[in-house]
């Protein structure tokens, strides 16, 4: 499975971007879009920027990634410790 995260473009310079996301910031290729300018959206992926899209699909995504966070998180607050740590 390929899991692409949505970023939020700051800067580009050439065709390389800095992007951030959740507030942490990555260098992203930008090979394989055009007409990608700062304060754009797009989904990255092993360092590369495949589609740009909204603020709102970003916005949403982001919200899915944290719901299935917290899911985990209570999942794993289940378990009995396993030993292994």
């Amino acid at each position: 499975m390929c899991l692409s995260i949505p970023g939020k473009v700051l800067s580009v310079e050439g065709d390389k971007a800095v992007v951030s996301v959740g507030g942490t910031r990555y260098e992203a290729s930008l090979q394989l879009l055009d007409d990608v300018k700062a304060d754009d959206y797009v989904l990255v992926h092993t360092g590369f920027a495949i589609e740009k899209i909204s603020e709102e699909e970003a916005a949403e995504t982001l919200r899915l990634f944290n719901e299935l966070e917290d899911m985990n998180k209570e999942e794993d607050g289940d378990r009995p410790p396993s030993g292994n740590d």
